[in-house]
């Protein structure tokens, strides 16, 4: 419980106090980052993000207050959908936002470990995600 906990906690105190966001928040500029156009629908982004479309709406109006993402309706596939775009300054703000975030990971992990458990720790970490809590998590998320 102390890693799931220590860990992201710091992490977030190193963007809320470098960038001034929080790690939901640069996890969906850094999806919509790697998005074609930077855009992505919002049940796929939330999904991407593993929030629930009320917790995605809500971090997206702050990012959309800082000018960093725009929302809109698109009906091109038919259908309703809303999509999320990165804007011009939302690609600025991850380019700006992301060699700080990736030295604090690394201080915090990559370089506390040897290659040989780095290697270890990744292969646990994808066994647990394929496994049976990361489908508990997608079914209530879904349900969100």
């Amino acid at each position: 419980m102390e890693l799931v906990t220590v860990l992201p906690g710091a992490i977030d105190v190193q963007l809320r106090r470098d960038a001034g966001i929080n790690t939901f928040e640069y996890q969906i500029l850094a999806v919509l980052s790697s998005q074609p156009r930077c855009t992505q629908g919002l049940s796929d982004l939330a999904a991407a993000v593993l929030g629930s479309p009320s917790r995605l709406s809500h971090a997206l109006t702050r990012l959309q207050r800082a000018g960093w993402v725009e929302r809109r309706d698109c009906t091109e596939l038919g259908g309703r959908r809303a999509e999320a775009t990165l804007t011009e300054g939302g690609l600025a703000k991850i380019r700006d936002t992301a060699p700080g975030h990736v030295r604090e990971v690394r201080r915090l992990v990559v370089d506390t470990l040897t290659a040989a458990e780095l290697e270890a720790l990744g292969a646990i970490a994808r066994k647990i995600v394929a496994g049976p809590v990361a489908a508990d998590v997608h079914v209530c998320t879904e349900q969100s």
